[in-house]
Protein backbone atom coordinates (compact mmCIF):
# COMPACT_ATOMS: atom_id res chain seq x y z
CA UNK A 1 0.00 0.00 0.00
CA UNK A 2 1.68 3.34 -0.72
CA UNK A 3 1.77 5.94 1.49
CA UNK A 4 -0.64 8.40 0.30
CA UNK A 5 -3.56 5.46 1.28
CA UNK A 6 -1.73 5.19 4.56
CA UNK A 7 -1.64 8.38 6.09
CA UNK A 8 -5.65 8.17 6.60
CA UNK A 9 -4.54 5.01 8.83
CA UNK A 10 -2.14 7.33 10.99
CA UNK A 11 -3.57 8.35 14.52
CA UNK A 12 -2.48 8.22 18.05
CA UNK A 13 -4.70 8.13 20.88
CA UNK A 14 -4.19 10.84 23.28
CA UNK A 15 -3.64 9.65 27.11
CA UNK A 16 -1.41 11.82 28.76
CA UNK A 17 -3.60 14.40 30.54
CA UNK A 18 -7.11 15.93 31.16
CA UNK A 19 -8.33 19.71 31.61
CA UNK A 20 -11.53 21.06 32.96
CA UNK A 21 -12.43 24.69 33.85
CA UNK A 22 -12.10 24.50 37.69
CA UNK A 23 -7.96 23.77 36.86
CA UNK A 24 -7.49 26.75 34.43
CA UNK A 25 -6.35 30.51 36.00
CA UNK A 26 -8.91 33.04 35.51
CA UNK A 27 -6.03 34.86 33.22
CA UNK A 28 -5.30 33.44 30.24
CA UNK A 29 -1.96 34.56 29.88
CA UNK A 30 -1.60 33.15 33.54
CA UNK A 31 -2.51 30.16 32.27
CA UNK A 32 -0.51 30.15 28.75
CA UNK A 33 2.83 30.69 31.14
CA UNK A 34 2.27 27.98 33.24
CA UNK A 35 1.69 25.42 30.48
CA UNK A 36 4.73 27.27 28.29
CA UNK A 37 6.85 26.58 31.60
CA UNK A 38 5.80 22.99 31.29
CA UNK A 39 6.24 22.74 27.76
CA UNK A 40 9.86 23.94 28.77
CA UNK A 41 10.34 21.80 31.67
CA UNK A 42 9.21 18.55 29.47
CA UNK A 43 12.32 19.64 26.63
CA UNK A 44 9.50 20.60 24.16
CA UNK A 45 12.04 20.98 20.87
CA UNK A 46 11.70 24.77 20.15
CA UNK A 47 8.60 25.45 22.48
CA UNK A 48 8.71 29.05 21.58
CA UNK A 49 7.80 28.07 17.83
CA UNK A 50 4.47 29.07 16.33
CA UNK A 51 2.27 28.88 13.29
CA UNK A 52 1.50 32.31 12.63
CA UNK A 53 -1.78 32.82 10.82
CA UNK A 54 -2.42 36.15 8.81
CA UNK A 55 -4.72 36.99 5.55
CA UNK A 56 -4.35 39.00 2.67
CA UNK A 57 -7.42 39.81 0.02
CA UNK A 58 -9.32 37.17 1.64
CA UNK A 59 -6.18 34.32 1.27
CA UNK A 60 -4.86 32.89 4.24
CA UNK A 61 -1.29 32.46 4.69
CA UNK A 62 0.57 30.45 7.05
CA UNK A 63 4.18 30.02 9.14
CA UNK A 64 5.95 28.95 11.99
CA UNK A 65 7.94 31.64 14.04
CA UNK A 66 9.31 32.01 17.16
CA UNK A 67 7.78 33.58 20.00
CA UNK A 68 10.43 35.99 21.52
CA UNK A 69 8.47 37.61 24.66
CA UNK A 70 4.40 37.87 26.46
CA UNK A 71 3.48 39.87 29.55
CA UNK A 72 -0.12 40.91 30.00
CA UNK A 73 -0.60 43.06 26.53
CA UNK A 74 0.32 39.67 24.68
CA UNK A 75 2.33 37.62 22.52
CA UNK A 76 6.05 39.46 20.35
CA UNK A 77 7.90 38.02 17.64
CA UNK A 78 10.19 39.97 15.25
CA UNK A 79 10.36 39.91 11.67
CA UNK A 80 12.00 41.97 8.43
CA UNK A 81 8.90 44.80 8.12
CA UNK A 82 8.89 44.20 4.40
CA UNK A 83 8.14 40.78 4.31
CA UNK A 84 5.26 39.04 2.89
CA UNK A 85 4.10 38.48 6.57
CA UNK A 86 4.64 42.63 7.36
CA UNK A 87 2.42 43.45 4.08
CA UNK A 88 -0.52 41.11 5.19
CA UNK A 89 -0.35 42.48 8.84
CA UNK A 90 -0.10 46.18 7.30
CA UNK A 91 -3.65 45.28 5.56
CA UNK A 92 -4.84 43.19 7.73
CA UNK A 93 -4.05 43.46 11.33
CA UNK A 94 -5.76 40.94 12.90
CA UNK A 95 -3.93 37.25 13.12
CA UNK A 96 -3.80 33.77 14.89
CA UNK A 97 -0.95 32.03 16.72
CA UNK A 98 -0.74 28.39 17.11
CA UNK A 99 1.48 26.17 19.27
CA UNK A 100 1.58 22.37 18.94
CA UNK A 101 3.46 20.90 21.83
CA UNK A 102 2.96 17.23 20.49
CA UNK A 103 5.15 15.66 23.87
CA UNK A 104 2.52 16.76 26.19
CA UNK A 105 -0.15 16.45 23.82
CA UNK A 106 -1.79 20.31 23.86
CA UNK A 107 -2.36 23.10 21.63
CA UNK A 108 -2.77 26.58 22.12
CA UNK A 109 -4.92 28.72 19.55
CA UNK A 110 -4.99 32.78 20.01
CA UNK A 111 -6.33 34.78 17.65
CA UNK A 112 -6.16 39.04 18.24
CA UNK A 113 -4.92 42.11 16.91
CA UNK A 114 -1.66 43.19 16.14
CA UNK A 115 0.40 46.47 16.16
CA UNK A 116 4.43 47.17 16.28
CA UNK A 117 6.03 46.82 19.05
CA UNK A 118 7.67 49.61 20.52
CA UNK A 119 11.38 50.62 18.84
CA UNK A 120 13.09 50.78 22.36
CA UNK A 121 11.68 46.91 22.82
CA UNK A 122 12.53 46.31 19.25
CA UNK A 123 16.63 47.81 19.80
CA UNK A 124 16.65 45.61 22.76
CA UNK A 125 16.10 42.55 21.47
CA UNK A 126 17.95 42.89 18.28
CA UNK A 127 20.80 43.92 20.55
CA UNK A 128 20.97 40.62 22.00
CA UNK A 129 21.01 38.39 19.09
CA UNK A 130 24.08 36.80 17.46
CA UNK A 131 26.32 38.97 15.73
CA UNK A 132 25.39 36.87 12.47
CA UNK A 133 21.39 37.03 13.10
CA UNK A 134 22.36 40.42 13.33
CA UNK A 135 23.79 40.88 10.04
CA UNK A 136 21.34 38.37 8.66
CA UNK A 137 18.91 41.38 9.12
CA UNK A 138 20.47 43.78 7.17
CA UNK A 139 21.73 41.53 4.34
CA UNK A 140 17.98 39.42 3.44
CA UNK A 141 15.70 41.04 1.19
CA UNK A 142 13.09 38.90 3.02
CA UNK A 143 10.23 37.63 0.95
CA UNK A 144 11.73 38.96 -2.20
CA UNK A 145 12.61 36.82 -5.41
CA UNK A 146 16.85 36.58 -5.32
CA UNK A 147 18.72 35.03 -8.00
CA UNK A 148 20.77 32.33 -6.29
CA UNK A 149 22.10 30.99 -2.63
CA UNK A 150 25.16 33.02 -4.06
CA UNK A 151 23.98 36.42 -4.04
CA UNK A 152 22.32 36.45 -0.51
CA UNK A 153 25.91 35.04 0.83
CA UNK A 154 27.48 38.11 -0.86
CA UNK A 155 25.37 40.50 1.05
CA UNK A 156 26.38 38.86 3.91
CA UNK A 157 29.60 39.46 3.26
CA UNK A 158 29.05 42.76 2.03
CA UNK A 159 27.07 44.01 5.72
CA UNK A 160 30.21 41.88 7.39
CA UNK A 161 32.63 44.33 5.65
CA UNK A 162 30.23 47.30 6.54
CA UNK A 163 30.27 46.57 10.06
CA UNK A 164 33.83 44.78 10.39
CA UNK A 165 35.59 46.12 13.81
CA UNK A 166 31.90 47.69 15.31
CA UNK A 167 30.74 46.21 18.20
CA UNK A 168 27.23 47.68 18.03
CA UNK A 169 25.54 47.45 14.81
CA UNK A 170 22.14 49.34 14.38
CA UNK A 171 19.00 47.90 13.78
CA UNK A 172 17.63 48.42 10.23
CA UNK A 173 14.39 50.54 10.10
CA UNK A 174 12.85 48.03 8.28
CA UNK A 175 13.42 45.08 11.05
CA UNK A 176 11.53 44.89 14.62
CA UNK A 177 9.01 43.29 16.46
CA UNK A 178 4.81 43.01 16.84
CA UNK A 179 3.10 42.49 19.30
CA UNK A 180 -0.04 40.34 18.98
CA UNK A 181 -3.47 41.32 21.39
CA UNK A 182 -5.11 38.87 22.14
CA UNK A 183 -8.97 38.86 22.28
CA UNK A 184 -9.39 34.55 22.38
CA UNK A 185 -7.22 32.07 23.59
CA UNK A 186 -7.97 28.47 23.28
CA UNK A 187 -6.54 25.59 25.44
CA UNK A 188 -6.45 21.97 24.21
CA UNK A 189 -5.87 19.04 26.05
CA UNK A 190 -5.94 15.31 23.87
CA UNK A 191 -8.20 13.16 25.02
CA UNK A 192 -8.69 9.34 24.29
CA UNK A 193 -10.86 8.77 21.29
CA UNK A 194 -10.60 12.04 19.84
CA UNK A 195 -13.24 13.70 22.77
CA UNK A 196 -10.46 15.83 23.54
CA UNK A 197 -10.63 18.80 26.16
CA UNK A 198 -10.94 22.29 25.20
CA UNK A 199 -11.31 25.10 26.91
CA UNK A 200 -11.68 28.99 25.68
CA UNK A 201 -11.21 32.44 27.08
CA UNK A 202 -13.14 35.19 24.87
CA UNK A 203 -12.07 38.86 25.80
CA UNK A 204 -15.58 40.71 26.42
CA UNK A 205 -14.65 44.43 27.19
CA UNK A 206 -12.19 44.12 29.95
CA UNK A 207 -13.11 40.84 31.28
CA UNK A 208 -12.15 37.08 30.51
CA UNK A 209 -15.11 34.88 29.82
CA UNK A 210 -14.32 31.01 30.41
CA UNK A 211 -15.99 28.05 28.68
CA UNK A 212 -15.81 24.56 27.53
CA UNK A 213 -16.36 23.84 23.88
CA UNK A 214 -17.08 20.47 22.14
CA UNK A 215 -13.92 18.72 20.35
Amino acid sequence: MSLRKKVSEIRIDYTRGALDISQVASDPMVQFERWFEEAVSAEVLEPNAMTLGTVSEGQPSARVVLLKGFDDRGFVFYTNYDSRKAAELEEEPRAALTFFWPELQRQIRIEGTTQKAPESESNAYYASRGRGSRIGAWASPQSRPIKSREYLENLVQQFSARFEGQTEIPRPDYWGGYLLRPAYLEFWQGRPSRLHDRIIYRRVEETWKLSRIAP
